[in-house]
């Protein structure tokens, strides 16, 4: 569960993100939609810890992130847009050092997780090969399998779907629905208007750093009075919205 409670980020004296209010329940998959600079990754930035809000809460699991935020990323999976991997380690090494930033016990489980997580995301073959062989698709799915390596109750991604081929693609959609029916909760920043059409349960669409349209699909529809595919429906909603809008700190 996920509670943002006027959500603020103040940069240079402009409301980057400017007093979101979210609420995206268990097992629910959440697709966060907007133009390049709309707010999208501070945002996510600051629900994974990596930025500090200037105003408003984050909860999680009924934890206050600024409070505790050490439970909090203890059942958190982050996945950001620029992924950092130790190219001279093999993937396996990776994910044993991701493993101790967790305080995950090295033992038997722990290997069987490894391996479990490897084969689920077609990098079995690859778990010994040092890094910097890989792809930037298989760099992006061993950044996964790091995020999903302490079973969190929280997996929040910032364009997940970047530098996967087509099949990369469905295969991380595939995980990410499994892993909501199991109970985790998705937070998905995207600009794959069709992946967030097909993934989110519910989406919620950020311009000039304030939530202008949120719901399912067919809300989206309604709103913006369009009967047709979810880009016509974002070009509607966010048309005349540009960074023109954004409003100063001292409109405040």
């Amino acid at each position: 569960m996920i509670k943002l409670i006027n959500l603020t980020k103040v940069y240079r004296g402009f409301r980057a993100v400017d007093g979101i209010n979210l609420e995206i329940g268990k097992g629910r998959i959440f697709g966060f939609l907007g133009p390049n600079g709309a707010g999208k990754t501070t945002t996510i930035r600051m629900m994974a810890g990596v930025l500090s809000p200037t105003e408003g809460q984050i909860i999680i699991n009924d934890m206050d992130l600024a409070k505790d935020p050490s439970n909090v990323k203890q059942c958190v999976g982050f996945i950001p847009d620029r992924p950092f991997v130790y190219e001279k380690l093999a993937g396996t090494e990776f994910l044993h050092f991701v493993a101790g930033l967790y305080h995950l016990d090295h033992t038997q489980s722990l290997n069987h997780r490894i391996s479990e997580l490897l084969e689920l995301f077609e990098l079995g073959q690859w778990g010994e090969e040092l890094i910097e062989s890989y792809s930037h698709g298989m760099k992006q799915r061993l950044v996964m399998c790091a995020a999903l390596l302490h079973e969190p109750e929280v997996l929040i991604v910032d364009e997940p779907m970047v530098g996967l081929d087509p099949k990369g693609a469905r295969l991380v959609k595939n995980i990410f629905k499994e892993q909501a029916h199991e109970g985790t909760t998705v937070f998905m920043s995207t600009h794959s208007l069709e992946v967030a059409e097909e993934v989110c349960e519910e989406i919620a669409i950020i311009q000039t750093g304030r939530i202008i349209a949120k719901g399912t699909a067919s809300v989206l529809r309604r709103q913006a009075g369009v009967d047709g595919n979810l880009e016509q429906v974002f070009l509607k909603l966010t048309e005349g919205k540009g960074l023109a809008h954004a409003r100063p700190l001292s409109s405040h």
